[in-house]
């Protein structure tokens, strides 16, 4: 069995904050892996009738364990999984409980009580890069188009088939279960067409047309795949400058293989690997950083930059700019930024860099560096 280091070490960080962890990703990320790799867990498969009917009583449950800590795998399937993951924080804080599922704790109306202050949040993303060695691949063109989602990174063919098959359970075991939408076609067409056009600007009234839905019903869509994880909404950081973008997100498919399925890419070709360096960098931030609080910047004039980090009551700006090969950098638009936010770090992320280093472009100083050492300095 894979032991996916960096995820257990998170789960021990978690765990010294709460004794409630909710471990949640999308189906097939490895959630049940991970949770049975951990050594001393007890656990339990909440889709299982028998399992369900011991959590009936949950304080009977919790008073008859002799193990410290305890996995409640796809706790969703629970018709009161609030209460009891509420009962175990309050009342058995001993006993170290991880509970896992498809979607943020507060996306369906079964989390009313979301456990502010009782529990810790860990965000399973697609393999990070440090796992593509684990998972013994380390090419990074097989990555990107197979995706980070275990199964199907380790497959030396393409899996079409189960890439659509993976889509089928996700819409019948979490938005069904979960949000109970009504129009399959709908919904569906839109995930694909979000894939599609995964890390553009989006526009709700695009898609009415060829979802069949109204444009409230498409918004509510984009919400439901966000609390799912299958899609990331990128807001724009503005101080409501005139010339800012301040209210269109973009938005970023959540694994890069779906994203090449969407698109039809049975292989790569030079120009595709920018993209996908773009969501793959961003994953890796993602996993790293535990945040959705990741920006772009945009103004009318189209001057753009890739993602912003802002740490709380500062007005340091992180820049970071993706480019699949580093001489692709251009500095005009980072000039133009740092003309309107001057304080920060900038970082150019390309995947041809082994050793990191800096370069000044006038006024401006740039560290080029490879995705190791930029996820060291940002974290």
């Amino acid at each position: 069995m894979i032991k996916r280091i960096f995820w257990s070490q998170l789960l021990e960080q978690a765990w010294q904050q709460h004794s409630v962890i909710w471990l949640s990703g999308v189906r097939r990320v490895g959630k049940t892996h991970l949770c049975r790799s951990l050594p001393g867990m007890e656990y339990f498969d909440c889709e299982l009738p028998r399992v369900r009917q011991q959590l009936n009583d949950c304080e009977s449950f919790f008073e008859t364990r002799k193990t410290k800590r305890i996995v409640l795998d796809e706790i969703h399937r629970l018709p009161n999984p609030s209460e009891i993951l509420k009962v175990a924080a309050d009342h058995y804080s001993n006993i170290h409980i991880l509970a896992t599922g498809s979607s943020m704790l507060g996306a369906s109306s079964k989390f009313g009580d979301t456990l502010t202050g009782r529990k810790s949040d860990i965000w399973l993303t697609p393999m990070i890069d440090e796992e593509n060695k684990l998972f013994k691949n380390t090419d990074l063109q097989h990555r990107l188009l197979h995706g980070g989602l275990p199964p199907f990174f380790m497959s030396n063919k393409l899996l079409e088939k189960e890439y659509q098959s993976w889509i089928d359970a996700y819409w019948a075991k979490d938005i069904q279960e979960l949000f109970r939408l009504e129009k399959r076609f709908s919904f569906q067409k839109f995930t694909e067409l979000l894939l599609a056009q995964s890390g553009g600007i989006f526009e709700a009234t695009k898609f009415t047309i060829p979802c069949e839905a109204s444009r409230q019903t498409i918004i509510n869509y984009l919400h439901v795949l966000e609390a799912t994880y299958v899609v990331h909404i990128i807001k724009p950081f503005n101080t409501h400058r005139q010339t800012e973008i301040i209210s269109a997100p973009k938005v970023y498919g959540f694994d890069t293989g779906f994203i090449c399925f969407a698109k039809g890419w049975l292989m790569l070709r030079r120009e595709d690997l920018g993209l996908l360096w773009e969501h793959y960098v961003l994953n890796e931030l993602q996993a790293h950083l535990q945040t959705k609080k990741i920006y772009y910047w945009r103004d009318k004039q189209k001057h753009e930059i890739d993602f912003i980090l802002r740490k709380a009551r500062s007005q340091a700006l992180t820049v970071i700019e993706c480019k699949w090969v580093s001489n692709q950098f251009d500095p005009g638009n980072l000039k133009i930024f740092r003309d309107q936010y001057p304080e920060g770090n900038n970082y150019v992320v390309a995947s041809d860099i082994s050793t990191s280093f800096q370069k000044k472009y006038g006024h401006l100083i740039v560290q080029l560096v490879n995705l190791h050492h930029l996820i060291k300095n940002v974290s």
